[in-house]
Parts: structure tokens; sequence; C-alpha cells
């Protein structure tokens, strides 16, 4: 067959094994159902013409096993016809129809067409020729990708049918390499600049493939293969705007002053750290970046490099605190498990995402992009990327973690900068008011202190008052450390421990 010649030829090892991949789903489906029992939903858009060529394929080679057809043979028909399901829209493109109707006759594909909407015309036709499974062109970035799999049962509320998804992991850049290398129509709007095809309404042309021609007023376009990052591929497309749920704790308790601060939590990835071997400084930067903005740090943890480690405490932190911050365990090495703990820690699967996969390969080549590239799964569903032009890469946000890939003290710095930065346009991590502070240095005993501290601390219960030791001998100075959002209730705080000793009890001092 001419599909599976071309792809036998192809130096192109991510395709084919893109598609083999396809052809094993497509062969496990009809290896559970008959071909009475099967359909294909095509659109006319790219992907679905793709997964049109595929099922040709798999068709073939489940028929040649029967004995019914020579896969060599070019010109060779199906025994059986690809029952195809077309739901025709008034607000579809004109050549997306004629595409859709020149396809159905050029292939002798048997089409049903509904012009109801998605779901009651599914209905009535099930209702009249039942159908078990239905190959769709679902790729993972889809609005209505998440949660599938390559086989997944309709949701509830839907007529019973098996959702089998073979091109479910195929990139933008996997679509065009499989069109062009198999020489197969596609829909001319393509060759016009349209990247990613909707309705009449909510679709133009994809400015980033339009051609500067001062001579005329007419806009030209690229055609779509040649928009070079795949991130990109809805630019064309109308964008709804989304609500960000707000992260709220219901937060009430004394020490955090009715809700006038924000709590955070740090989580460190590292055997390294937990070995010995090295030493965290990125916490202890993370706590006072935090703190410089008025947030609290309520818990610092280290964990293994192990999936269920930081499940686990991702999942502890996430509900005790508004955000969390989680460094170390990010790569492609085996030890680095952050996103899947992350993943597993909200109940959701690890999935390629194609935009921070085009981030990848832009950034170290090829070399990111194999037949599975596991720096581009990303938790499924939860995951937003925070872009800044100075980062070459996009930090990973999944609800309220998000996840740094700073290894030093210098990489913290930028990261941090740019998230402070995106605060303008989208108030990623609320400034609270600043925290006041003082400190006070004193050489008195542990004992003589402990009686007055505690006073201190049930008069003053809006305040952190700490104390810890300069030095390990007996003969160190003692640092008091008071603060708290009203400076001026830390200053009173301060004058009521010195009114309890004598005048040259205490000194102030830096932070220590």
């Amino acid at each position: 067959m001419d599909i599976v010649r071309a792809i036998q030829g192809s130096q192109d090892r991510r395709l084919v094994t893109k598609y083999n991949n396809a052809i094993y789903v497509i062969q496990r489906a009809l290896a559970l159902y008959s071909f009475e029992e099967v359909a294909f939903s095509f659109n006319g858009g790219k992907d679905s013409t793709v997964l049109l060529h595929l099922l040709r394929a798999g068709y073939a080679l489940q028929e040649d096993r029967a004995g019914c057809l020579n896969v060599e043979c070019s010109n060779s028909k199906l025994k059986h016809p690809i029952r195809t399901i077309y739901f025709e829209s008034p607000c579809a493109f004109l050549e997306i129809n004629a595409f859709t109707y020149e396809t159905a006759a050029a292939y002798d594909l048997q089409l049903e067409i509904i012009r109801l909407d998605f779901k009651a015309g599914l209905e009535a036709l099930l209702r009249e020729k039942p159908v078990k499974a239905i190959f769709l062109g679902t790729r993972i970035g889809d609005p209505n990708a998440v949660g599938q799999e390559q086989f997944s049962p309709s949701s509830p509320g839907w007529p019973p049918f098996m959702r089998v998804n073979p091109i479910l992991d195929w990139s933008y850049r996997d679509v065009w390499a499989f069109l062009l290398t198999c020489k197969v129509p596609y829909c001319k709007l393509y060759d016009q600049g349209y990247t990613s095809i909707g309705s009449i309404h909510d679709t133009v042309p994809n400015a980033l493939l339009c051609i500067s021609d001062s001579s005329s007023d007419e806009e030209k376009f690229r055609p779509a293969y040649l928009l070079p990052d795949g991130r990109l591929e809805r630019a064309g497309r109308a964008k709804k705007l989304s609500g960000v749920p707000s992260l709220s704790n219901g937060l009430s308790n004394i020490d955090l002053h009715d809700n006038n601060i924000r709590t955070a939590s740090v989580i460190g990835v590292g055997d390294e750290i937990l070995f010995g071997k090295v030493a965290d400084q990125l916490g202890p930067s993370l706590c006072r970046k935090l703190h410089s903005i008025g947030w609290a740090v309520t818990h610092v943890a280290v964990v293994r490099n192990d999936v269920d480690s930081v499940a686990e405490e991702v999942e502890r932190q996430k509900a005790a605190n508004d955000m969390v911050f989680v460094f170390g365990g990010v790569g492609p090495m085996h030890s680095d498990v952050s996103m899947a703990g992350i993943a597993k820690a909200f109940g959701v699967r690890l999935a390629p995402d194609e935009e921070f996969e085009e981030y990848l390969r832009h950034l170290i080549g090829e070399e990111c992009s194999g037949d599975r590239n596991e720096m581009a799964l990303l938790p499924e569903g939860i995951t937003e990327l925070l872009h800044h032009d100075t980062l070459p890469v996009p930090l990973i946000k999944c609800h309220n973690v998000i996840s740094l890939s700073s290894t030093n003290e210098d990489e913290l710095d930028k990261q941090w900068g740019c998230l402070l930065e995106m605060n303008a346009s989208s108030g990623l991590i609320e400034l609270m008011a600043p925290f006041g502070s003082k400190y006070l240095c004193t050489r008195l005993s542990d004992v003589a202190l402990a009686q007055p501290l505690s006073k201190l601390c049930l008069e003053f219960p809006d305040l952190y008052i700490g104390c810890y030791r300069k030095a390990r001998t007996g003969s160190g100075s003692t640092i008091i450390s008071f603060m708290g959002k009203n400076q001026a209730r830390v200053d009173s705080a301060v004058d009521k421990l010195c009114s309890m000793f004598f005048p040259s009890a205490f000194s102030e001092t830096e932070s220590g």
C-alpha cells in the first residue's frame, strides 16, 4: 500500500515509531471489534486526515491477514469500506466541506452525514446503526484530550462507545511529517496559512506565517507545515478566557493575623542533600525571598528522589498552604522524578506537552525529541507554562505548585525575578505587606529569658518571637527576633522585653 511503502522508506525514526504505535492501536481495536462495529469520525482537518490514512493502512493489514488483500498492491481497495461519520455544520469552511466529500469519494468511504449537534447526532446514529468504537483524531493538547487514553470509554451522559485515539501522543510536527512523507492530499486551507481550523467564526490564518509584501495590500501566508513552533499551532484560533481559581485555605488562626499573611511551603528533591554530600542552598534562599514579599514559610522539607516521597509531601503541603515551591528532581535522568510526583499528588497522569517539547527542541536540539521525550511529559490537564522572555524554557505551575528548575542560587535569583515580573500581568504571586522586624542581642541565659519571653508571646500573639544562639559555646550571644506585619507592635514588644531587665541587658543588632 502507498502509505506503508512511504513509511518504510522514511529515514525519520520518530515518524516511523509514531506510525507503528498508531497502527498497533488500530489493530488492537480491530481485534476487539469487528469492522461493522467501528466507525471513524472525520472532520476534514489535518489530524483526522492523518488518521484516515493510518486507518487505510491498518484496515489493509488486518484484511491481508485474512487473505482479502495484498498490501503491496497500491491500487487495491479495502474489502471493508471505512465507515465514516461527518458532522456537517453551517459554520464550517466551504473548503472543509468540499475536501471531506472529495476525500470520501476518492477513498470509497462509507459516509454518514449528521447535521444535528454532535451529541444529539451521535445518539441518533447509534440508535439506528449500533457502533461500539469510534476512531478519533484527538491529540494531547486538544481541549477535549484531558484524561483520555488511547482507549477511553465515552463520558458519562453520552451514548456508550469506546473512544479510540491512535494519534493521541502525536505532535504538530509529527502530523505534518506524516502528511508530507506520504504525499497525501489535505485541505487547501493549510496552504493559505491556517494551522488549526475550527469554525468560520473563530479561525483566521496564523499571523506567524504572514508574508510581508509592501507592493500589495493583500496579505499572503506561508503554508502551515512551515510553522517553526508547533506550540503556536492555535495562534489563529480565538482564545477563550478561563477563570483561574483563587487559592484560599480559609486561614483564620491568630498567627496568620486574619489572612494578612500568605503561606508557602518549600520542598527540595535530592538524595544528595539527604546523604550530606551537598548543602541545600536553595531552600534557605527561597525562604528569604518569600519573606521579602510578605509571605510566611510554614514548612521546609527535603525528600528522596522517589515518586511516592515527592507525591506524599506535595499532597500534604498543597492543601495546607497557598503556594508550594518544588526544586530539584527535574531533568532527563532516572532520578528526576519531581513531575511524576506532582502528577501523582494531584491524581493525574503524565502526558506529552507539545508546547514544552518545542521549547526543549529549541534549547538543546533534536536530542530532546526522540521516540518518547521524558522531559516533555507534564501533569495532564493541570499544567500552566509560565513564560518569560529571559527564560530559555518556561517554569511549570500545577495549580498552587510551582516547579523551579534552578540548580544554584544564581539561577534561582533569575527565575524568582521573572516570577515577580509576571505579577504585573498575571497576579501569579500576591505581593503582601512586608514584615516589620527587630533583633536584640543578649548574653542573658536561657533560664533568665524563658519566662519573660513566654509572657511576651501571650501578650503579642500576632508577632513571631523567636531566639537562637550565635555560637555553640555556652558563652555565645543569644539573638531574639521579633517579626510581624505591624511595625508599631514589633517596637512595643521590644520595649516591653527591655523594660523587664536592666538597661544594658540588650543591644539592637542586624538579623544576625
